[in-house]
């Protein structure tokens, strides 16, 4: 398992192809396992790697509170595709242009060509992310909201749920789905915009409604 080398283009890509239909390394939450992943990379993924981009600031704003985030965290080896192996840091020096370290460099004697051709190359990037609008991640999850017995006001929960109002999240369509002994939860959709609503958020807004929920599951989770 691995992601090739986290900081190089293709380790890079990796990681993005690897993203492209989850919101965490692992799980539904943030973890040590994205810590792990994060603190490997040397640099921002360029623009076109929207969706690495888009997990690396989210991780980025949990930088705080990195330490008390949930799991242990492992050699890169045990994370991502099964069919990558991990070279992040083991990578040796090349004389192949395709290898000059774009973000600068500590040798002091780099050559003109070398130092020309990173110029250049950071021109072309930054025009290019210029040109390219922004991509917004979206995902839609499906939510079980569960009450305390068969006694919960569930017109009540779910208007509690509604209540919740943030940039970033839209409610749709819900239903009451019999669990048994009479008790019947809340099945309810949402669409959220991955760099500003995460399941976290929404499970401490909702389980906040104490006198109603019970529990709050992630039933099933897309990106869009």
């Amino acid at each position: 398992m691995g992601f090739g080398d986290l900081r190089s283009a293709a380790g890079l890509q990796v990681l993005n192809d690897f993203l492209a239909d989850k919101s965490y390394i692992e799980g539904y939450v943030p973890s040590q396992a994205d810590i792990a992943v994060f603190e490997a990379i040397a640099a921002p993924p360029p623009a076109d790697l929207f969706h690495a981009l888009r997990w690396y600031n989210h991780i980025k704003s949990y930088e705080k509170q990195k330490a008390s985030l949930p799991g242990v965290k492992k050699a890169l080896g045990k994370y991502g595709p099964a069919d990558v192996e991990d070279t992040t840091g083991a990578a040796t020096d090349s004389k192949d242009d395709d290898d000059i370290d774009l973000f600068g460099s500590d040798d002091e004697e780099e050559s003109e060509e070398a130092k020309k051709l990173r110029e250049e190359r950071l021109a072309q990037y930054e025009s290019k992310k210029s040109k390219k609008p922004a991509v917004v991640a979206k995902s839609s999850i499906l939510l079980d909201v569960k009450p305390w017995d068969d006694e919960t006001d569930m017109a009540k929960l779910e208007e509690c749920v509604r209540s919740i109002q943030v940039d970033g999240l839209v409610w749709g369509s819900s239903k009451l789905v019999p669990v048994g002994y009479g008790i019947k939860k809340l099945q309810i959709q949402c669409v959220v915009e991955d760099d500003k609503v995460g399941t976290d958020m929404l499970e401490e807004r909702i389980t906040a409604f104490e006198n109603y929920v019970q529990s709050m599951d992630v039933a099933a989770f897309n990106k869009i």
